[in-house]
């Protein structure tokens, strides 16, 4: 269990103009994107939600879902919905379209001591276009109540690159070496922005599930 109560957000407010569609509500495995996303994060936390704006279709999630504050102004704008109306302290923020994340490594995560401002897994710097020596995954972070004045003033210039704020606040990361612990193909940061994304996301799930079948054959055969 978590030190102290934890949120739980969702983001799901995006326009998905890369996808063309709702990507939320994408199917993989015969389920929504977002209820993937939902049934990993739902033990982490008392206070689970989603941010999302005018999306009617949500009502059926079971959870609470939060309009944007602020319109218009991307992830960053997302998470100072998510930290405002979270009913804790300190919220875990996840995107909608990461559909393979690992409950052991936000488990982890969620059980370190809560010595920040953000939280937040860094991989190799070849993953983004981020420009440093490392990828912030911003959107797969634990952001503190704290970190409010940083974003309010960031979002009141205009200046809406979530990978910046870090800049203002107390930021711990977590190296890779560490998350490969908990997730070693690091399929928790696999997402579905565009067609071609949620493609290989598909194609990634369908190895999963053959390699686990394949594994219980071979496990048959040898009396395992």
């Amino acid at each position: 269990m978590p030190p102290t109560p934890l949120s739980v957000a969702v983001l799901a407010g995006g326009q998905s103009r890369r996808m063309g569609r709702d990507k939320a509500l994408l199917s993989l495995r015969g389920r929504a994107l977002l209820d993937h996303v939902l049934e990993r994060v739902s033990g982490l936390g008392d206070d689970l939600f989603v941010v999302a704006t005018d999306r009617p279709d949500y009502a059926r999630l079971g959870v609470r879902v939060v309009p944007d504050l602020l319109a218009g102004r991307g992830a960053l704008g997302g998470i100072h919905t998510a930290i405002s109306t979270a009913r804790h302290p300190y919220c875990l923020v996840v995107a909608c379209d990461m559909p393979f994340l690992s409950p052991e490594l936000l488990t982890y995560m969620a059980a370190l001591p809560r010595d920040f401002d953000v939280l937040v897994p860094t991989l190799d710097a070849s993953r983004s276009n981020q420009g440093g020596s490392q990828t912030f995954e911003t959107l797969h972070a634990i952001y503190g109540s704290t970190c409010l004045p940083a974003i309010e003033r960031r979002l009141a210039r205009g200046d809406l690159k979530v990978v910046d704020l870090l800049r203002d606040v107390r930021c711990r990361t977590i190296p890779e070496s560490t998350i490969r612990q908990h997730d070693p193909e690091l399929l928790s940061f696999v997402n579905a922005n565009t067609p071609a994304d949620l493609d290989q996301a598909r194609d990634r799930d369908h190895e999963a599930i053959s390699g686990a079948v394949g594994d219980d054959s071979d496990a048959g055969r040898t009396g395992r």
